[in-house]
Formats: C-alpha cells, structure tokens, sequence
C-alpha cells in the first residue's frame, strides 16, 4: 500500500469519522419528522428536497469566498458550523421545543456548509499528495465512502431502536467535531493565496463550460447521478409497498451491494495504470449506466430480492472505478486558483438538479405509475455515455507548480 504521509493520513482519519457519521444519520432527519413530529409525506418530502436545493443556493457565492482563502480554516470553520446546526436538533428535543421549521433551517445550513467544505477538501488535499499518488488518495477516500454506507445506516437504525430517535443526530454532530480535530492536527503550512481578485458567483461555471471535456464530464455526472438517485424513492415504494418486501430486506438489497464500491475502488488504480485513465474512465462511465434499467424488472420474493441486489452490485462497482478515476481526472484538469469555485459549482449544480428531478420523477410516477418512471430514468440513462468525454486537449493540462491553499505537494479530491 502505497504511503501518502502523516498530514494525508489525519484528512482521511477526518473524512473517515465524518463520513461514517453521515451515514450513520441516514435518513435521521425523515424518521426525526416521521416519529417525533408526526410529519405527513408531503412534509417529508419538502424536507428532504427544499432542504438540498436550498442549501445548495445559499451555497452558491461560498466558491470564490473559499477559493481565496486558507483551506482548512474554512473545513474546520465548516464542521464547526454543522456541529452547532447538528447539535440544535437533540437539545430542542430534550426540551420538548423541536419543530419541523427547525428541521428545515438545520438542513439547509448543514446542506451549505457540505458544500463549503467539499471544495475546500479537494483544494486542500490537492496541496497534500504528490501528482502520482491523487489516484491512490481518491481510491482510498471513495473505499471509506463505500464502507461507511455499507455499514453506517444498519447501524443507525439499531442505535435509533435502542437509544431513541435524535441518537445518529447527535453521533453525526459529534462526527464533524472529531472531523475538525483530525484536520487541526494535519499542521504544516497552509498559505493564505495572494490574489483576492473581485467575487465572481458564476466563474467556476463559466470555466466547466469553456473546458471541452470538462464540460462533457459534467453533464455525464450531473445527468447520471441525479437519474440514478430521482427513481430511489419510487424503488423504495414499489419494493416496501406493492411487492412486500420488508424494511430489513430493503436494507440489505442496498447494503451487500456497498462491497462492489469497495472492489471497484482497489481496482481503479491497476485498471488505470493497465488501459490508460481515459478508456477505464468511458469504459467504467458507460457500464455505469447500464445497469439501472434492470430495476424495472424487480418482483416479489427472493429471485426479487437477489435481482435487486445484483443490479445494485454491478451499478456499484462501476461507479467504484469510475468516482476515484473521474476525480483525478477532473481535478488534473484544473489550474490551482480555480478549484474550489469550479468544484462548488459542480456541487451546487448536483444538488439543485437531483431535487429537481426528484421532485419530477415523483409527478411522472404519480401520471404513469413507478415502475413506468423507473423505466424512464433507466432508458435516459442509456444515453448518457455519450456525453463522456472523448479527446484529449493539450491546453487543459494543469499548472506543475503547487497550488495556494493547505501545504506543499499537488492535487486533490472532491
């Protein structure tokens, strides 16, 4: 196993533990509204939706505001602030005072603050391993990532039985503490950048539209996740509604398949070093989309079940390649003062367009029926290979010398 450093070894301790906390509190705040507020459906829905496209907003001028600034300050200030945010939900329920308006707000600066601190992540990190070693440090961030979801929501759901329903709130603002101390302690150097040129809003989105393949890579992602993720809860209705399918058989349907992400994630640096970064990146970028559609085959009963879970796998152990590889590539592409705001406006897009579609995909199903949107989201996403990119440009290759931000080295992660 290669050695990426003691500094890079506290930023993935802190990524770890939050990420790990995240998913802990998957869904806390639904079942939060659901068992202690009493919330209808429609509430829940508008908490999950309103909460990630607002926050994504408030979201927006956060890019240049980072990318002039020293990094982590800004990643430790931004655990800082969804630890307080967090921290609200338990305290209003110990006091009898927790409302639906305080779940909203919560959300909404939780959801902001996430994106503060993932541009500010991939700038920092770019400054902490050298350019050899990106694909390693994205693997190993994308390994953790696909174990915490393995076993985070499991997790969750027990301690919520055993110990009451803000309980993985409160691990989860725990979580972004221990995250702040982890990147407290990477130390070094972390210059601040000289230039503070005036706040453009939109330059990182002008830049990913005048990057050809940058431009490409984008719409690919942005189309493939939120088509991915608007069918979830038409999935989640049809399999614990119509076909009678219990919640723990819903659960492990998602959660076997998380060892496919880690698989993926070990294979992308051979796989890479083998073909070449831009045949696994199409290659796996395609496999990726091909596997959605078989959802709308699901049925009741065991072969049910294992259809699922072996269309989950095959999706999740592409997207294991693909996500670390996508990455690096990405962030190759970009010069050091343009990280954070192309990254935040890659994030808030994301965001925006997921709820988005969510939002839509629920009136589809409500005129055609599930199974009809699922087919739908599964049919686009057949097309979206095509907007992989495809060639090579000479001028979008990086600056050698070391970007302004954490500390000496180059490259990055988002």
């Amino acid at each position: 196993m290669a050695r990426l450093g003691r500094r890079f070894g506290w930023l993935w301790a802190a990524y770890g533990v939050s990420t790990f906390g995240t998913w802990l509190a998957f869904d806390s705040f639904a079942l939060v509204a659901i068992l202690v507020l009493h919330a209808s459906a429609a509430q829940v829905s508008v908490l999950a939706a309103a909460g990630l496209a607002a926050g994504a907003l408030v979201a927006v001028p956060l890019g240049p505001w980072v990318e002039f600034r020293r990094k982590r300050p800004v990643m430790i200030g931004m655990d800082l602030v969804r630890f307080g945010a967090l921290l609200t939900v338990p305290a209003a329920f110990a006091l009898g005072l927790l409302s639906y308006a305080q779940l909203l707000v919560v959300s909404v600066v939780v959801a902001a603050a996430d994106i503060a601190f993932t541009t500010a992540t991939g700038a920092c990190l770019k400054t902490l391993v050298a350019p050899r070693d990106l694909l390693v440090a994205n693997g190993r961030f994308e390994s953790t990532t696909w174990t915490a979801t393995m076993l985070g929501p499991p997790l969750g759901g027990a301690a919520i039985g055993l110990f009451g329903p803000v309980t993985t709130v409160l691990a989860n603002a725990a979580s972004y503490l221990f995250s702040a101390a982890g990147i407290r302690a990477i130390g070094g150097p972390d210059p601040k950048p000289a230039a503070t040129p005036r706040r453009d809003v939109i330059a990182g989105w002008r830049y990913l539209l005048a990057h050809p393949s940058l431009r490409r890579l984008f719409a690919n992602t942005i189309l493939v996740n939120g088509l991915i993720m608007a069918p979830a809860p038409l999935l989640a209705f049809l399999m614990l509604g119509d076909l009678g399918f219990t919640p723990w058989q819903y659960g492990l349907a998602f959660a076997v398949p998380c060892a496919g992400g880690l698989a993926g994630a070990r294979l992308a640096r051979p796989l890479v070093a083998r073909f070449g970064q831009r045949t696994v990146l199409r290659t796996a970028g395609t496999l990726r989309a091909c596997w959605p559609i078989g959802l709308v085959f699901v049925h009741s009963g065991p072969s049910g079940l294992l259809l699922v879970m072996a269309v989950e796998l095959g999706l999740i152990t592409c997207a294991g390649v693909f996500n670390p590889v996508s990455a690096t590539y990405r962030l190759e592409q970009l010069p050091a003062d343009r990280v954070a705001r192309v990254l935040a406006a890659w994030t808030v897009t994301g965001k925006v367009s997921t709820a988005g579609l969510t939002a839509l995909w629920g009136l589809l199903a409500a005129l055609a029926g599930p199974r009809a949107a699922i087919a739908v989201a599964g049919v686009l996403l057949l097309v979206t290979p095509f907007l992989l990119p495809k060639r090579e440009t000479a001028t979008s290759r990086p600056p050698s010398s070391p970007a302004p931000g954490c500390s000496a080295g180059t490259r990055a992660r988002t």
